[in-house]
C-alpha cells in the first residue's frame, strides 16, 4: 500500500456539487490514513460545507480555489477552450503536473473526456480512451463493461484496443492471469453483428494476449461468463442505465410488497440479513466510478447524480488504481500488441 497517495477532486461538478463531495472527502481520509486530497472548486462554498462537518482544518483535506465551473450544459470544445479556471481542468492539470496521481469528477462527461483527452493525452498506440466500469453478476465478481459512453460509434481496431485494455483492468482488479473477454452483440453467433463487430472478432481471436471467449448478448451480461464484456459507447451507456433501473426498480418492488401486510413486515424482520446483504450487492452506488482508461494519468468518473456514499466509492476506485499503476501496465501491454507505434 502506498505510504502517500494525492487525488484532485472536481468538487464542484455533478447535479449535487460540494453536497455530496465533501462529505464523501472528509469519510474517504478519516477511512484511509494514507490518503490526501486536493478540493478543486469555489473556495468559500467548499470551507461552508466543511464547518458543518467541522473538518475545515482537516490536514490532508487541501483546497485549491477555482473560479470557474463546467456546467452540464456546457459544450465539450468550450469548456477545453474557455474553461481553463474550472475545478475540472484545475484537478486535471494537477494530475498532469504529478501534484496528483489521479482525478474523481461527477462532472459533464463530454467534457471531460474532451478536456481529459486534451491534457493528459493517451497512452502511445491507443487510439480512444474508453470508460470502464464493474457491473454484479451472478458469480462472486463482477464483469467489466466498457465503453460506457465515451465513444458513441467505434471501428473494429478500437473495439479490439478496448478488449486488451479491459484485460488488463480485469487482471488487476480480479487478481486472474487470462481474463475472459467478450464482445457485445445480438446474437452468440459467429455471423451475427455488423461488419465492425466481426472484424473486431477476428482481431481478438488473433491476439495472443487475449483470451477471447466468442460474442455475449444483453442476457449474458450478468452471467459472468466473460470477465470484461466489450461494446460500443451508445450501447454501454444504454446497457449499464437499464442494469441500474432495474436493479432499482427489484429493490423498491421488493421493499413495498414486504411493508404491505403485517405478516410481510414480520417476514421481512425475518429475512433482514438476507435482504441487507441482496442490497449491498445490487446496489449501484458500490460500483459508482467509471474509469477513463487509455490515458497518461487517472481519471475516474463518478455518476452525475452520486450520492455521497456513492462518490466515496469513485474516489476508492481512484486509489485502487493508483496502487494498480494501471496507466503503465496498459502502456506495457501496449508496447507487445503495437510495436510500431511508440
Amino acid at each position: 500500500m502506498l505510504t502517500n497517495l494525492t487525488i484532485a477532486l472536481d468538487m464542484m461538478g455533478g447535479d449535487y456539487g460540494p453536497r455530496s463531495s465533501i462529505p464523501a472527502a472528509v469519510n474517504a481520509v478519516n477511512a484511509n490514513t494514507n490518503l490526501r486530497l486536493i478540493l478543486c472548486g469555489n473556495q468559500q462554498v467548499i470551507l461552508k460545507e466543511l464547518e458543518a462537518l467541522d473538518s475545515v482544518s482537516h490536514p490532508r483535506l487541501i483546497i485549491r480555489h477555482c473560479s470557474e465551473v463546467v456546467t452540464n450544459a456546457c459544450e465539450p470544445a468550450l469548456a477545453v477552450r474557455s474553461k481553463k479556471d474550472s475545478s475540472m481542468r484545475v484537478a486535471l492539470d494537477l494530475v498532469k503536473s504529478g501534484e496528483a496521481q489521479a482525478c474523481v469528477s461527477s462532472g459533464n462527461t463530454g467534457a471531460l473526456f474532451f478536456m481529459a483527452h486534451y491534457v493528459l493525452k493517451m497512452l502511445p498506440g491507443v487510439k480512444r480512451p474508453a470508460l470502464i466500469s464493474a457491473v454484479p453478476t451472478e458469480r462472486k465478481n463482477p464483469v467489466y463493461l466498457l465503453d460506457l459512453g465515451a465513444n458513441v460509434h467505434c471501428d473494429a481496431q478500437t473495439l479490439y484496443q478496448f478488449g486488451i485494455m479491459g484485460s488488463v483492468v480485469a487482471g488487476q482488479a480480479l487478481g486472474c492471469e487470462n481474463p475472459r473477454v467478450s464482445l457485445l452483440n445480438i446474437g452468440s453467433e459467429d455471423i451475427k453483428g455488423h461488419e465492425g463487430i466481426k472484424q473486431a472478432a477476428q482481431l481478438m481471436q488473433q491476439c495472443k494476449y487475449l483470451n477471447y471467449t466468442g460474442y455475449s448478448e444483453g442476457s449474458d451480461i450478468f452471467s459472468g461468463k466473460a470477465d470484461v464484456i466489450v461494446c460500443e459507447g451508445f450501447v454501454g451507456n444504454v446497457a449499464l442505465k437499464t442494469c441500474e433501473g432495474i436493479a432499482k426498480l427489484i429493490m423498491h418492488k421488493l421493499t413495498k410488497a414486504l411493508h404491505k401486510h403485517f405478516l410481510y413486515k414480520c417476514l421481512a424482520f425475518l429475512l433482514r440479513p438476507v435482504i441487507k446483504k441482496l442490497y449491498k450487492r445490487v446496489n449501484p452506488d458500490q460500483y459508482n466510478g467509471a474509469s477513463l482508461v487509455g490515458l497518461r494519468g487517472i481519471v475516474v468518473k463518478s455518476h452525475g447524480n452520486a450520492s455521497a456514499k456513492a462518490f466515496h466509492a469513485a474516489i476508492d476506485e481512484a486509489a485502487r488504481e493508483v496502487e494498480r499503476q494501471l496507466p503503465e501496465k496498459i502502456a506495457a501491454i501496449f508496447e507487445q500488441t503495437h510495436p510500431t507505434t511508440k
